[in-house]
């Protein structure tokens, strides 16, 4: 029997709300959450932007933007979503205060509400605007701010940020987002791992092989070169996502399931990452690339809608592959390969763990045994085992699948992960967000990495667009006589 949804009360702000974020992601799931009745009536979006749009204005948007995207099959009930919209325009860092003065006036009066403030907006924002939030008096002991992704751009500039917003807001009133953290696999990892016997006793170096953990996309960058050359594929996806994904791939079993014993655990798997700060480590465990034109593909350097190219063009990274190791007793000896990258053959998120062999196989032909663990595009788990092949004669093995997909065996709707999460913050439960000491333990581990790039004459190494990335990522397993998932 499911439980019924928890009907949230609260004002819920957020700075770019005329965004592509705010309009691709968050206003579809916060639609979503009304529909499931997880919105009380008293529950109010109101969006932040320079756009000097009315409500109505703003409505109008939404209206035609996002209605194509949620499945409006009760015209009064997008109405009613519809009403919840307001709209400020506020200049941070402007002279002109009207606009904060007009947020003032229409949160006048609901001061014991539930307050979250979502800066859907680049990090540079994220301390002047919990400043003038300040200023103008609109925090509150029951307010919250959500952070985006990237936060910062390496460990000082992380820890400005978390001084500038840790000097308005509590650590427990932020909550830093990542959104895979909201997907349904992740967290079913940590019940597949925490609530079924069969699994814990093996996970541990004595079984396992290796880790493979992949965000892989098959779109460029058009448009975005501007953003792109200051972020890269290891600022822009290995800091954050992948390490997250890391952290609960490794994690020890929390003693209970609550808010911060989950990330305990998943602060000490970063703690025991093996530093690659040598320039030859970095050569050995680390790869980078960047797509070139092929075909009707064009190359990173001349994607459309971009800003001209420079040497910071030539120099980043679209690719990146790096071999980690976790320095503890479980896991010593394993392994954790990531890998990400734009324009490869498929778009996938995956975590794969390969299990040994068999100590002594009486059979030809085994291969070992896999756990695939879907992200996207099809959220679902796979475990690969050995099985006889039908017929008779001699015995013959084959690698199948035994495969849970979440949309083919769960009736309810998947939800997306800004839903989840979107939840989780107007309840105030931090779990699946990432602490202050957490994300700059990830970025810890990165600077060194980023710095051994910057310093190197080298250029990334170029792979063709479609292809599976670039010669150097095959070599980082095969010199262990491993193979990527899909090439094995």
């Amino acid at each position: 029997m499911q439980t019924p949804a928890a009907a949230y009360t609260a004002d819920l702000v957020v700075f770019g709300g005329t965004g592509d974020l705010s309009m691709r992601k968050l206003i579809p799931a916060l639609y979503h959450s009304d529909r499931d009745g997880r919105l009380s009536p008293q529950t109010r979006i109101i969006a932040m932007s320079r756009g000097g749009l009315t409500d109505d204005d703003f409505r109008g948007k939404v209206d035609a933007e996002v209605r194509d995207q949620v499945p409006v099959d009760d015209p009064a009930m997008w109405q009613r979503f519809l009403g919840r919209l307001h709209h400020v325009s506020v200049d941070v860092g402007g002279d002109d205060r009207s606009g904060w003065s007009a947020l003032t006036a229409l949160l006048a009066g609901h001061e014991q509400r539930d307050r979250v403030f979502y800066l859907a907006s680049p990090p540079m924002t994220f301390g002047p605007f919990c400043r003038e939030l300040d200023q103008a008096g609109l925090v509150t002991p029951l307010s919250r701010v959500v952070l985006e992704k990237p936060l910062g751009r390496d460990l000082t500039s992380a820890r400005r940020i978390n001084d500038e917003v840790g000097a308005i807001f509590d650590e427990r009133q932020i909550f830093r987002i990542d959104h895979y953290l909201g997907k349904e696999t992740v967290q079913n990892l940590l019940v597949l791992r925490f609530a079924n016997a069969f699994l814990e006793p093996i996970w541990n170096s004595l079984w396992i092989d290796h880790v493979q953990i992949t965000v892989a996309e098959t779109v460029g960058t058009p448009g975005r070169r501007g953003y792109y050359d200051q972020a890269g594929a290891l600022r822009d996806m290995v800091q954050n996502h992948l390490l997250q994904l890391l952290t609960l791939t490794a994690m020890e079993p929390p003693a209970r399931n609550d808010r911060e014993a989950i990330r305990d655990e998943k602060v000490k798997v970063l703690q025991a990452l093996r530093p690659i700060e040598e320039s030859s480590e970095v050569a050995r465990f680390t790869v980078r690339g960047q797509y070139v034109e092929q075909g009707d593909a064009v190359g990173y350097l001349d994607e459309p809608g971009s800003t001209p190219p420079t040497e910071a063009s030539k120099r980043v990274e679209t690719f990146t592959a790096i071999r980690a190791e976790i320095k503890n007793w479980r896991w010593a000896g394993v392994p954790f390969y990531l890998r990400t990258g734009k324009r490869l053959p498929r778009r996938v998120s995956e975590i794969v763990v390969q299990f040994k062999d068999v100590p002594h196989s009486i059979f030809p032909g085994g291969s070992p045994n896999r756990l695939v663990l879907r992200l996207q595009p099809e959220e679902g788990i796979e475990l690969h085992i050995m099985a006889k092949e039908p017929g008779a004669g001699e015995t013959l093995l084959k690698p199948v699948p035994l495969s849970l997909s979440f949309g083919e065996t769960f009736t309810a709707r998947v939800p997306e992960a800004y839903e989840r999460l979107l939840s989780d913050v107007l309840a105030g439960n931090p779990t699946l967000f990432m602490r202050r000491d957490e994300v700059e333990a990830a970025w810890r581990w990165v600077d060194p990495i980023l710095a051994a790039w910057e310093s190197s004459a080298d250029l990334p190494e170029p792979y063709p667009a479609g292809s599976a990335g670039p010669a150097g990522a095959h070599e980082l397993l095969g010199r262990s006589g491993r193979a990527w998932h899909e090439e094995a």
